[in-house]
């Protein structure tokens, strides 16, 4: 049976959209590169000061303005507040420094999400980091919330442009905890017998705490049904989530928009499903009589549509040779959220790995919230092979995916996992993947596979898989057998 050619299915996925998107909204002849082979210098550079408190923001290159797309005035992108940590109590470790450090309960501004960053990326936390929190505009506190401590494994592989950029922090596992002005945090030192060897620090260096507003976006109707088909927690269909109005499309946002041009209108809050017949269409038509192995498109929530404010990433797209095999992940930021809050919590998310960990984008290629709703993640076109920092050693020919929430012990919803298998299913199948197949990945360096090794993974795999981590939980990990074979059912095999 005849097969898309690989010379033509690539003109598919990254074909020409300069052209149709200039003429009919009049983007700037300096509009932001939208394709690019190999990693490129970044053009953003991070904003700090010596205040106690400090405000981070990352300033790009400017660019000519677009035309306004619509009236409404450009909305809130959010803010950070980072605090340092100051030692407590008067313990002390072999080297003199405290064994525990965090911050008394103390007012502050409203934020939704935290987490711990530290200066040296290479660096683990060695201990134990909780938090607790007041409801704003309460007098009502949390109990004490654990912080997942090891976020190193999500991150640019070792020797990348982005990796080697001079503002990647240590970081661990965002916290999502919903509206609060107040916050109390302890950061203990827990090394195999409770001591560390002569000369070895406890704690890393620069450890602060990190505040993370998310501004209120600009989605508009950006989640209605998910997977799950229509359920308490799913908003209805052509419902607002959690901000009524798009501001202006900006350059950066038309740049975001545009590389997904051939799938939906500049300026779309979601690329629509198609049906298998539909999607199997688009493709054939690239060469009469072939029948490629692939499910039907599903929903996919656009950056726009969940709020992403576009001038805090790099400008430029990185894009790798094609995608092999999908990573599956978990946030691990708790799942006390509502479906209707997912684009605030991935809001929160973006900005906490941009400005807080110094990445140039989003880490995850997509999200998936709890009623199987599908969010693009890091910009650069969902069709299109982007590379992305989730699974440290591969991410180069793989994909990200990552699930809002915490499935250690949680059961993961069926609607998400429905999720998996059918963008799985989809994507994969671009690329000529079988779901339910095997691969080989070469790690570009970890702490399972050393640099340059082949190593045979699923073509659907864990993030454990790739890397010694107890993501994407066991519950969700274990979830992966069954998304495997619906995906490949979804691609008629």
């Amino acid at each position: 049976m005849p097969k898309i050619s690989r010379m033509r299915s690539s003109r598919f996925l990254a074909s020409s959209i300069g052209v149709t998107c200039a003429a009919a909204l009049a983007l700037p002849t300096a509009l932001p590169a939208t394709a690019s082979a190999a990693p490129q210098a970044s053009s953003a550079s991070l904003a700090s000061s010596a205040d106690t408190t400090t405000e981070r923001a990352i300033t790009p290159a400017r660019a000519p303005a677009l035309r306004p797309a619509a009236p409404a005035p450009a909305p809130a992108s959010g803010s950070t507040q980072s605090l340092p940590l100051v030692p407590l109590g008067s313990e002390r470790g072999f080297d003199g420094s405290a064994v525990e450090q965090g911050l008394g309960r103390r007012d502050v501004r409203s934020f939704s999400l935290v987490g711990i960053v530290w200066d040296d990326p290479d660096t683990e936390l060695q201990g134990r980091v909780q938090v607790r929190t007041r409801a704003k505009g309460t007098a009502r506190w949390s109990g004490w919330q654990d912080v997942e401590t090891h976020n190193h494994e999500h991150a640019a592989d070792p020797d990348t442009v982005e990796r080697a950029s001079g503002r990647v922090r240590g970081s661990t596992a965002p916290l999502w905890v919903g509206a609060s002005d107040g916050v109390e945090v302890r950061v203990r030192a827990e090394t195999p017998g409770r001591t560390a060897a002569p000369g070895v620090q406890l704690l890393p260096d620069g450890l602060r705490l990190e505040l993370v507003d998310p501004g209120s976006g600009n989605p508009e109707a950006a989640v209605t049904q998910g997977a799950a088909g229509p359920g308490a927690d799913t908003p209805p269909i052509g419902a607002p989530v959690d901000a009524p109005r798009l501001g202006t499309l900006t350059a950066e946002g038309a740049a975001a928009s545009a590389v997904n041009a051939d799938l939906a209108p500049l300026g779309a809050t979601a690329i629509p499903a198609l049906s298998r017949k539909e999607t199997e269409e688009q493709l054939t038509a690239l060469e009469p009589g072939a029948k490629p192995y692939i499910g039907p498109r599903p929903r996919i929530v656009t950056r726009r549509g969940w709020g992403a404010d576009e001038k805090l990433r790099e400008r430029e797209f990185l894009y790798t040779k094609g995608v092999k095999a999908a990573f599956v992940h978990h946030t691990a930021s708790g799942n006390n959220y509502r479906c209707a809050e997912a684009p605030t919590v991935i809001r929160s998310i973006y900005r906490y790995h941009v400005v807080s960990s110094g990445w140039r984008d989003i880490g995850y290629n997509f999200l998936i919230d709890k009623c199987g709703n599908i969010y693009e993640g890091r910009a650069g076109g969902v069709a299109k092979p982007v590379m992305g920092a989730h699974t440290l050693g591969f991410n180069t020919n793989s994909m990200g995916i990552a699930v809002l929430g915490s499935f250690g012990s949680a059961k993961p919803p069926k609607a998400a996992v429905t999720a998996i298998s059918q963008l799985t299913a989809w994507k994969l199948g671009l690329y000529r993947a079988n779901p339910n197949g095997k691969t080989y990945l070469t790690s570009g360096g970890g702490n399972l596979y050393p640099k340059g090794k082949k190593v045979r993974l699923n073509v659907i795999s864990g993030h454990r898989d790739g890397f010694a981590t107890e993501c994407p939980g066991g519950r969700l990990y274990g979830k992966l057998g069954a998304a495997r074979s619906a995906a490949a059912r979804y691609q008629g095999r």
